[in-house]
């Protein structure tokens, strides 16, 4: 199965509370760090909800 990478490029501050939720729901807690996840329907919905914060790359 695929990969994402996901990375942290943008503060939540200023953002509804549901969005530094889902942040820290896909494991970020500091600007530009990166974490990789299966690429499953919830983590891409999850990423659907928060694209102008993040940089998602696909991994093989």
């Amino acid at each position: 199965m695929a990969k994402l990478r996901v990375t942290y490029r943008k503060s939540a501050i200023g953002y509804n509370v549901k969005q530094k939720a889902t942040i820290r729901a896909l494991g970020l807690k500091k600007l530009n760090q990166t974490v990789e996840h299966e690429d499953t329907p919830a983590v891409r919905g999850m990423i659907a909800k928060v694209p102008h914060l993040v940089h998602v790359e696909e991994v093989n």
